[in-house]
C-alpha cells in the first residue's frame, strides 16, 4: 500500500519564501505538489490564504483572485480563505488561518484519512500542531525555504524537506 500524503499549504507563507529566496512568485502549484509528493499518493492539497483588501491595488486584487480560481480547478486541491485584518497601527494580519489548518490538517488525522501531513510552511507557532498530529500515529513533514524556516519546527517534525532543492525550473512560470 502506498503512503498517504495530505498537504497542508500556508500559502502567505510560501509567497512570502519564493518571494525573498526566488525573485519570483509565479507558480505552476500542481509542479510544486508533484515535486513535494514524489510518488506517494496525494490524498488532498489544501492551500489556505486571505484575499486582499480593497485597499489594495485592483491589478494585484483581481491577479490573486485569477491565482485561486486557477488553483480550484487543479485536481484534488481545495482553497481555504481566511481574512485580512488592519490592526490600529495601520499593519495587515491574516486572521483564520493558522487554525483552520490546525483544525483540518488535525480532524483529518482522527479521521485517519491520511498516513503523512506535510505541511509548507516554517511558521513555528505550529509546533503543537505538528505534535498532536503525531500524537495521533501520523508522520508530519515540513517544507519550506531554509532561510524562512523556525529552527524549532525541524526539532518536531519527523522530516523537514527545503524547498530550496526542487528544480524551480519547472515550477516557476
Amino acid at each position: 500500500m502506498t503512503e498517504r500524503v495530505a498537504l497542508f499549504i500556508d500559502g502567505s507563507n510560501l509567497y512570502n519564501g519564493m518571494r525573498e529566496n526566488l525573485r519570483n512568485t509565479r507558480v505552476n502549484l500542481q509542479e510544486f505538489i508533484t515535486q513535494l509528493t514524489r510518488e506517494r499518493t496525494l490524498v488532498r492539497a489544501y492551500y489556505y490564504n486571505a484575499p486582499l483588501t480593497e485597499d489594495y491595488d485592483t491589478e494585484l486584487r483581481d491577479g490573486q483572485h485569477r491565482f485561486f480560481e486557477s488553483l480550484r480547478r487543479i485536481p484534488y486541491v481545495t482553497v481555504r480563505l481566511g481574512r485580512l485584518h488592519r490592526r490600529n497601527d495601520g499593519s495587515l494580519v491574516e486572521k483564520g488561518i493558522d487554525v483552520a489548518l490546525a483544525v483540518e490538517s488535525l480532524s483529518l488525522a482522527y479521521e485517519n484519512a491520511y498516513d503523512t501531513a506535510l505541511l509548507v510552511s516554517g511558521d513555528g507557532d505550529y509546533v503543537e500542531l505538528v505534535e498532536a498530529i503525531k500524537r495521533r500515529g501520523k508522520h508530519v513533514e515540513c517544507a519550506m525555504f531554509k532561510s524562512q524556516s523556525a529552527e524549532i519546527l525541524f526539532e518536531f517534525t519527523d522530516v523537514f524537506r527545503p524547498l530550496d532543492e526542487l528544480d524551480w525550473s519547472k515550477i516557476l512560470f
